[in-house]
């Protein structure tokens, strides 16, 4: 019985020792460990601050215009410095100057016009860039501009994405020739000096639409929206109404005249969004706009809220068109700028 068992014990043994498992790796204490994600591990990362405390940082940095009046003080500046003022009376004075002879600069004649656009031509020729003439204005992206009338010196406005509006005196070399002011919550896209009184300068951001007023020292405010205002365009001579687009694709006739920051009108055109609209210069009752793919032209008479048919609709465009603008003088032709690369 012994000797039995011993060699069962025996044929057991080796049956088991045939199975060979398979040793597990030692793990080496130089291995590098896997990285996974806060995101995966689900852990608040230490240090940065959360999507609602970027929101109030955005604010801080970009502070929110109030409604109304604003002042017109430089940026970070509690009063006007002596520097401040004397761009402030440099852009009065010429103003001065210009006002007396607005009509002839608004009503050339056709050989007028003509003989002017030779000597400009002439001019460009020999035009050249010099380092002096290079200024940092506004403190981001410049997404608008308007050169005052004047013809004593160069006067240059500037709108950045911000709300920042630099004023520039071309001809003072200094620093002190230029200064910003922040009459705007968002991106400045429209700018214009009023023909018949270059000491005003209207702005135009996605909230309101505002006059900056150099003989009073203040932003005046025309119109307001909710973020959704466009581009403008002056109906008259004296500046006194604009046509003003929108990107909710209509259009609001604004009178500064009239109390109070609503529009007199507000119409539908049948756009998706209006991107530019342009008044004719010599038949003011007609404005072209730009929409999508759509380009139109409108007669400002017949708006209507309920929906505004075109006197003529310019057809051809497969993309996006970025603005639609009149020729100067006589407004026969219209020049479109579409995302096709195409010059129309």
């Amino acid at each position: 019985l012994f000797k039995s068992a011993a060699r069962l014990h025996q044929i057991a043994t080796k049956r088991q020792s045939r199975v060979t498992k398979r040793a597990k790796p030692k793990k080496a204490e130089d291995e590098t460990v896997r990285r996974r994600s806060m995101r995966l591990q689900r852990v608040e990362p230490s240090g940065i601050p959360a999507a609602e405390e970027l929101a109030q940082l955005g604010a801080e940095e970009y502070p929110q215009v109030p409604a109304g009046p604003f002042p017109m003080v430089p940026e970070g500046e509690m009063e006007n410095s002596k520097s401040a003022e004397e761009l402030l009376a440099t852009w009065m004075r010429i103003s001065e100057l210009e006002a007396g002879c607005w009509l002839v600069l608004l009503l050339p004649s056709l050989t007028k016009g003509l003989t002017m656009l030779c000597r400009y031509q002439d001019s460009l020729k020999g035009m050249v860039l010099s380092q002096e003439n290079i200024r940092k204005v506004v403190k981001y992206r410049v997404c608008s501009m308007a050169i005052h009338p004047s013809e004593s010196l160069l006067f240059v406005a500037a709108g950045d994405k911000t709300g920042q509006i630099g004023l520039w005196n071309v001809t003072c070399r200094s620093e002190e020739g230029a200064h910003v002011f922040v009459p705007h919550s968002f991106s400045v896209t429209c700018m214009k000096f009023s023909p018949c009184n270059p000491a005003h300068l209207l702005s135009l951001s996605m909230e309101s639409l505002r006059c900056g007023d150099v003989t009073r020292a203040v932003f005046d405010e025309i119109c307001r929206s909710e973020e959704n205002l466009s581009s403008f365009d002056f109906l008259e001579d004296n500046a006194c109404s604009a046509i003003v687009g929108c990107w909710d694709g209509g259009v609001a006739v604004v009178d500064r005249r009239t109390p109070g920051t609503s529009p007199e009108l507000s119409a539908d055109i049948g756009f998706k969004r209006t991107r530019t609209v342009h008044v004719h210069p010599v038949n003011k009752q007609y404005f072209v706009a730009a929409g999508s793919v759509d380009v139109c032209v409108y007669d400002v008479r017949c708006l209507k809220p309920g929906g505004t048919r075109p006197v003529s609709s310019l057809k051809g465009h497969t993309r996006s068109v970025a603005s639609a603008y009149f020729s100067p003088v006589t407004g026969s032709r219209v020049v479109t700028v579409c995302a096709d690369d195409t010059l129309r």
